[in-house]
């Protein structure tokens, strides 16, 4: 039987999306559904898609700017295929790449993932520069999600990539651990893409440093050795920071030295000073030796050398300072044995219109407020097991010119006087021609709510009667449970996870049901 794929691509909007997307429609088989995560904080316009595109199954979701993991998240969840490929936006997969993914998972049913083999075109005429041979380090990566394709049942079991790691950076080598560790094989396919060096500034390894942080959080979570089991290189960081302390002590010795008259800070800030030239020397030649040793290429080397290990004691002392509250976050949701949880929620995030009180567009008034049936009694059941609340909701009326702040916060009130308290508010005032991050189907209103209750979003359940209220919850990783009312379209029933009768069943799920 052929296997099913879904293709997922992260983006924040680069030229190279089009030259994917063209290689992606000139397949000699062409893909399935093809999920686009705009990550995008906040979007200046649609995505540049080229012509090609609609030849192809494009669903565009937003994903707020929280990062790849987060986009990848939010992507495989849109999904139902058997299989996910995910794909970086800046590859070029040639015309037999999604016909060699299809056979290279038929080729063995037991497989967790597949990982598709990297290309890295250097210059024929010349040695690399230290940047490109960064890239071409992604030839020989373990488990890169540039081309990496996953069993969607092994996603939901681990819960998909862990979003605490912020950056394109470690996040693939976390999962890819939490899945071979898990008892998953994962093995390279035929499949091969092609990933081009695209041309960046001078300080772009200076940038590159912040990813030391997510080493730390990578030992505290999978052990010392780590890099041996997810096939990482060891780096420098025991000379980068014998580089730091030696320069560090250069300077605070030679200010002692200003202001003392004893010899031994000169003497000490001397020999101090002579390690750091030393050090930052042979690093610089490391990284000048296997080069093209060009002018540009020598003086980039010689700045970048002088400042990097300094960056990169920097962030690994950040990393180690913020890892405490890393790790009281708590990582990826791994589903049940039975393929979901059987806790209640660690809160529950309620739209307001048509789930807790009859919708009447754009209503200010608050004599008009009629709540649902059982709306009441359903709310109590929560409060009593102890579940925090808050609600999410669009109120476009504002942005419209249709009703003013004033009155919807006084229609607030009011559902709350007849319902109970309900937590905090969280309410979208925009309209929908302005493109805000906190318009449900974006995930914004869920994060905030998240936030001002200190909990998880993916610990969250969501529960609204459109699909609006269903996609701004998946987007979090949050559970979304769909109440359909007369406005609520078929089609976003028969894509919602979860469907309850009314706010009562809903929570009978929530508090107790499978």
């Amino acid at each position: 039987m052929t296997v099913t794929v879904d293709i997922v691509v992260p983006t924040i909007g680069r030229h190279s999306l089009r030259s994917l997307l063209e290689a992606l429609a000139a397949q000699t088989v062409l893909p399935g559904r093809i999920v686009l995560v705009d990550d995008r904080r906040v979007p200046d316009g649609p995505l540049p898609l080229p012509p090609a595109a609609t030849t192809l199954q494009l669903d565009v979701v937003r994903g707020g700017g929280r990062g790849p993991a987060a986009a990848r998240n939010a992507g495989w969840r849109r999904t139902d295929a058997e299989w996910v490929a995910f794909l970086d936006d800046d590859v070029l997969p040639p015309a037999d790449w999604y016909a060699g993914l299809l056979a290279d998972l038929e080729t063995d049913g037991g497989l967790a993932a597949s990982q598709g083999r990297l290309r890295v075109p250097l210059p024929a005429d010349r040695r690399p520069t230290d940047w490109e041979r960064n890239v071409a380090g992604l030839e020989r990566a373990q488990w890169a999600t540039a081309d990496m394709a996953y069993r969607r049942s092994v996603l939901e079991a681990v819960g998909g990539f862990d979003e605490r790691f912020p950056r394109a950076y470690r996040e693939d080598a976390d999962l890819g651990l939490r899945v071979v560790r898990a008892g998953g094989r994962i093995t390279f396919g035929r499949r091969e893409v092609c990933h081009p060096v695209r041309p960046v500034d001078r300080w772009v390894s200076v940038r590159l440093q912040r990813g030391n942080a997510d080493d730390v959080l990578m030992r505290a979570l999978h052990g010392r050795e780590w890099r041996r089991d997810a096939g990482v290189p060891p780096g420098r960081r025991t000379r980068h920071v014998a580089v730091t302390l030696a320069g560090f002590t250069a300077a605070a010795a030679g200010s002692a030295a200003m202001v003392s008259r004893r010899r031994w800070p000169s003497v000490l800030s001397a020999f101090s000073a002579m390690g750091w030239v030393a050090g930052t020397a042979e690093f610089a030649w490391a990284r000048i030796a296997p080069g093209p040793r060009t002018g540009p290429e020598v003086t980039t080397m010689l700045l970048t050398s002088a400042v990097l290990p300094a960056a990169a004691t920097w962030h690994t002392v950040a990393g180690l300072a913020r890892l405490p509250r890393l790790l009281r976050r708590g990582g990826p949701v791994r589903a049940s044995a039975g393929g979901a949880s059987i806790e209640p929620p660690a809160a529950v995030l309620l739209d307001r219109d048509g789930t807790l009180i009859r919708d009447v567009p754009y209503n200010g008034d608050p004599e008009r407020v009629v709540p649902m049936p059982g709306a009441r009694d359903a709310l109590d059941r929560l409060r009593a097991a102890g579940v925090p609340t808050a609600v999410v909701s669009n109120q476009s009326g504002v942005g419209r010119g249709l009703i003013s702040r004033a009155a919807v916060e006084a229609v607030n009130r009011r559902v709350e006087e007849l319902l109970g308290p309900l937590g905090p508010w969280l309410v979208c005032f925009h309209g929908p021609a302005e493109g805000c991050e906190c318009r449900k189907p974006a995930p914004g209103l869920v994060l905030r709510a998240a936030a001002a209750l200190g909990v998880d979003p993916r610990r969250c359940a969501v529960v609204g009667d459109i699909g609006a209220d269903v996609e701004a919850a998946r987007a979090c990783g949050a559970r979304a449970i769909l109440v359909p009312t007369t406005v609520t379209r078929p089609e976003e029933i028969a894509a919602a996870p979860e469907v309850s009768t009314d706010l009562g069943a809903a929570v009978d799920r929530l508090l107790g049901a499978r």
